[in-house]
């Protein structure tokens, strides 16, 4: 029997790799875990989700005290923002949140730790900072990176990615974002509120275009009438540099170009798989231009080699990645066929508004040519919603034609968190009428969940046909007020 050095080794130290090492190693197997850069953690942790939320939060909160009059407050005139305070925060919170993703934790659950680069000699071995490194079991965790578009121009400018805008001296006076989807939203929206003029460039003809348009294009509005500015359909055509500004010339559809000139150029144009350099064709594991290929329990072709996270180019959340971190130890360690779900994957779209899907969404739905209905309710009919000043947006809730849940979409205050009653709802196989049923407290933003799914059951419950049968059995008398009674009564009271 071939002897290894490792159970199994891990290639990538963030989401979906720490999830497959902290089970791993807790199980009793031998497992290394191997990272490129100085600390665990990958890109959420260092320059994705918990940099962007905490840049969200403190926009948000200077946005609310810029507007406090809106809450029956006395007006405020703010001092302009220190980014360098803001910068300082965010690497506090990275800080705090990296002790649990430090090599110590790891290290007390029972896996070692390295840091270095890292290639396939083989389908067992890798290369390690010069020394072979075998292992019976391998799982490819390197995540994604921003992609840079091939724009003529833009590598001989001082653009950022998300790698540096978290991490700025200054906050920038102007600002183009190259892309809009979830994350150059975010951040336009949030740099906005701090006080950069920000454009928002784009070539689909809607931002978030995983999403319906309706609820996309309600977040474009929110941030327009907040002063972001927006070119869809566009094309960039080059990039330039004049001095310390930076310039973009785009073509609008069949119309003139367009030069637009800023401080500062975010590029937030998508993702690319993190393969370069790992040799994969010396392992025998196979990759395109999505990412590497893998099967339902995110096998490569090498049944020993596994692959997990952005890597695969599926689903790129953070929440994504650690589900299959666990498809892999269930496959890897277990041995059992666990195949991976994403049926009721959720994600949010962290803007002002938050917009949140679960499921499938209109636009899905068509294209899987299914049957379905649409049952809506706004915000701006729930109480908490107009007490706190958050009423814009509405869930949409997406049934088939037998009424069974096929999504859910909400648009605004909380999305995020509000959706998770839906996330234990599906994957529970809850019925809607006990959703329907169930006791929400009251005021609160998640009784507009009650309301929606209470209202596909009223023009059933509340029919004439029932109407006529309670008055046959039980002798009801009908209305007691018609709306020609209101309407006489209000002409009266006129005259």
């Amino acid at each position: 029997m071939t002897s290894y050095d490792f159970d199994i080794g891990i290639i990538g130290g963030g989401a979906a790799g720490l999830t497959v090492a902290s089970g791993a190693a807790q199980l009793g197997a031998k497992t290394l875990v191997i990272e490129k850069e100085s600390a665990l953690g990958g890109d959420c942790l260092h320059y994705g989700c918990v940099p962007s939320k905490t840049l969200i939060r403190s926009a948000h909160v200077y946005h609310d005290m810029k507007h406090a009059d809106r809450y029956g407050l006395p007006k405020v005139v703010l001092p302009a923002v220190d980014f360098s305070r803001i910068a300082r925060r965010i690497q506090d919170v990275i800080a705090v949140i990296q002790k649990h993703d430090s090599e110590a934790r790891f290290c007390n659950l029972g896996a070692k730790v390295e840091f270095g680069a890292v290639f396939f000699k083989n389908d067992h071995t890798v290369d390690l900072n010069g020394r072979a490194v075998t292992a019976k079991t391998w799982v490819i965790a390197t995540g994604s990176s921003a992609a840079v578009p091939p724009i003529p121009g833009l590598k001989e400018i001082d653009y950022i990615t998300n790698r540096e805008v978290f991490s700025l001296n200054a906050l920038p006076d102007s600002m183009i974002v190259l892309g809009g989807g979830p994350i150059g939203i975010e951040m336009a929206q949030a740099f906005n509120r701090l006080g950069t003029m920000v454009t928002v460039v784009d070539r689909s003809s809607q931002i978030l275009t995983k999403e319906d348009p309706d609820m996309a294009d309600a977040v474009q509005a929110v941030m327009e009438s907040e002063g972001v500015k927006f070119y869809l359909n566009a094309t960039v055509e080059k990039a330039s540099a004049a001095g310390h500004k930076k310039n973009i010339a785009l073509r609008i559809g069949d119309k003139a170009s367009v030069r637009l000139t800023a401080d500062t150029v975010l590029v937030a144009t998508g993702r690319n798989v993190n393969v370069k350099d790992l040799w994969l064709d010396a392992a025998g594991v196979a990759f395109d231009q999505r990412g590497i290929v893998v099967d339902a329990r995110l096998r490569t072709k090498q049944k020993h080699i596994f692959a997990a996270g952005d890597v695969c180019g599926g689903f790129q959340f953070t929440h994504a990645a650690g589900y299959e971190g666990g498809i892999v130890v269930s496959n890897a360690v277990f041995h059992l066929p666990r195949k991976v779900d994403y049926t009721w994957l959720p994600w949010c779209t962290y803007t002002d508004p938050e917009l949140a899907s679960i499921g499938l969404n209109e636009r899905a739905a068509t294209q899987a040519g299914l049957d379905y209905t649409v049952w809506t309710e706004a915000f701006k009919d729930n109480d908490r919603g107009l007490a706190e000043g958050q009423a814009q947006g509405r869930i949409k809730l997406i049934l088939d034609k037998k009424e069974k849940p096929l999504g859910v979409q909400i648009l605004g205050p909380r999305a995020g968190d509000l959706i998770a009653e839906w996330v234990a709802a599906l994957n529970g196989r809850v019925k809607l009428s006990t959703l329907a049923s169930a006791i929400h407290p009251y005021p609160t933003l998640g009784e507009i969940s009650k309301r929606v799914t209470g209202s596909v059951f009223s023009p059933k419950i509340f029919s004439e046909k029932v109407q006529k049968g309670l008055k046959f059995f039980f002798n009801l008398k009908g209305r007691a007020c018609t709306p020609e009674a209101c309407e006489d009564k209000r002409l009266m009271k006129e005259v």
